[in-house]
């Protein structure tokens, strides 16, 4: 029978109907957004509503421009001012992390299933590649989780994980390919030559990022464009072009895109700040589609038969694989506390990346394969549920949340800076007690170094003058030279900060 157009793009706008909904909810029940969608997708599957969703091969296409807009969004996002303290701890969790997570997982996998699930006949090999699917930290989810939570951390913690999360696929994505090849050749290859093909990914990698990047910067400054909403479409066409070209180059794509990212977003260009905006709504759209097409590639009736073996696999990898991996990681870099060792290895989180990996030996026709897809997912869901929850709670625990005041976001003023310019801008409300000095602007007594640029008023906005009468409920948008600044202005209204 054939499905009308319209049918699926009815179906497409429910589903992300609903993902929105439950991506609102998930703020008020401190529950991962990412978690919700993948309930969503796996609820209108064939065990659920009964959406058939089986092809493989569109499933992985989704998740791999999905995730490659997601890293690429995800190092235009960090600063590297910010990681270059914490860059050699970032590369050395994004790199040996990755391997002690794989080997340490592998063998645990193996006594695992040799004692839980005998039927699985799994082995050694097969069980590094299911340890090494899910040796990576998932960035879509660190970057999803620590942004929409707007969690602070102390000792420069943010940075490290994203960095980590952001730069540790491409190891993840080589030990899987390479444990692919050797299940497919049934014998074990040159393990130098894994090591140089590794090296010379990681190398090609950073390199044509880092080229390409520059590129892009170029030629974006100088192609004048009549429709400047074209500019974020070039940016993401660069994105695309960098991916795929690497690949040609026998290069790791993923890390490409993130070193682009990174080198674009730290550089100056034209529409810099409406490219960053584009990004972030494109980056929610693609995580909230890849977590939607993995849903419903799953059947949660299979998840039923590996639910004790992939419990006890889930609770090695948080309480036992990933803080033994971290920590020896971390051993090297003395000014990292325990209690930040603690919180990194407790970050470990599973998403949509381990996933997407674990398509690939069901598109190579692997022994196991759907096994392993099952577990993953099963993984994943825990992984989500325990630590995405209560990453906020942990920082509190182990007391290195921020408490320090962030600046109220602009709700009244539809208004946005560059962050190049290092003014601060935020609005305040016009009070009774704020009037007693006076009811015009004058008589306020701002500090030299703070301008009111607006003031709404019952829905209209208008510039002021220094004559200009207030009246109560006034909002006022303002613009300081710097946090000081704005702090002694806090202090002359009398308003608590």
């Amino acid at each position: 029978m054939e499905i009308k157009l319209e049918l699926v793009l009815l179906g497409l706008s429910l589903l992300f109907f609903l993902s929105i909904i439950a991506g609102k909810a998930s703020s008020r029940f401190g529950v991962p957004a990412l978690l919700l969608f993948l309930c969503v997708g796996m609820l209108c599957g064939s065990d659920g509503l009964g959406i058939q969703f089986n092809n493989i091969g569109i499933a992985q296409t989704i998740g791999t421009v999905s995730l490659c807009i997601i890293l690429f969004s995800g190092g235009m996002d960090t600063k590297i001012n910010e990681i270059r303290p914490v860059l050699k701890q970032g590369v050395t969790l994004a790199t040996l992390g990755v391997l002690l997570m794989s080997f340490i997982t592998g063998f645990l996998i193996w006594g695992i299933f040799g004692m839980t699930l005998k039927s699985a006949q799994m082995g050694l090999i097969t069980s590094l590649l299911l340890a090494a699917i899910m040796s990576s930290t998932d960035s879509a989810s660190v970057f999803a989780i620590l942004r929409s939570k707007g969690l602070r951390l102390k000792n420069n913690l943010r940075p490290t994980l994203e960095l980590e999360s952001g730069s540790n696929d491409p190891m993840a994505y080589i030990l899987v390919i390479t444990l692919i090849e050797i299940v497919k050749l049934n014998s074990m290859p040159n393990v130098w030559q894994i090591l140089g093909m590794i090296a010379m990914q990681l190398c090609i990698g950073v390199l044509a990022g880092y080229l390409l990047a520059k590129v892009a910067i170029m030629i974006i400054n100088r192609l004048k464009i009549d429709n400047s909403s074209l500019y974020p479409i070039l940016v993401l066409t660069f994105c695309i072009l960098t991916f795929s070209l690497t690949y040609f180059l026998k290069g790791n794509g993923y890390l490409a895109v993130y070193i682009a990212g990174l080198i674009i977003g730290n550089s100056s260009f034209q529409h810099k700040r409406s490219t960053i905006n584009f990004f972030d709504g494109l980056t929610w759209l693609c995580q909230l589609l890849m977590f939607l097409t993995l849903g419903l590639l799953v059947n949660p009736s299979e998840l039923i038969p590996i639910a004790i073996p992939g419990l006890i696999i889930s609770i090695v990898m948080i309480f036992v694989a990933r803080p033994i991996s971290a920590f020896l990681c971390l051993l090297p870099f003395k000014h990292i506390d325990f209690r930040s060792k603690v919180y990194v290895s407790w970050c470990g989180l599973r998403g949509a990346v381990p996933i997407i990996f674990a398509i690939l030996p069901l598109a190579e026709n692997l022994p196991h394969a759907r096994t392993i897809f099952n577990i993953v997912f099963f993984c994943t869901l825990v992984s989500l549920l325990i630590q995405g929850t209560s990453l906020p709670i942990m920082a509190k625990w182990l007391k290195l949340d921020d408490n320090s005041k962030q600046l109220k976001k602009l709700e009244d003023f539809d208004v946005d800076f560059s962050d190049e310019i290092k003014s601060v801008t935020t609005e305040i409300t016009i009070t009774d007690k704020i009037l007693e000095k006076g009811n015009s602007l004058m008589d306020l007594g701002l500090p030299d170094k703070t301008l009111v640029v607006m003031i709404k008023r019952n829905k209209k906005f208008f510039v002021p003058t220094g004559k200009t009468t207030l009246l109560s409920g006034d909002k006022l948008l303002i613009i300081t030279d710097d946090h000081e600044a704005l702090m002694e202005t806090y202090n002359t209204l009398n308003i608590k900060h």
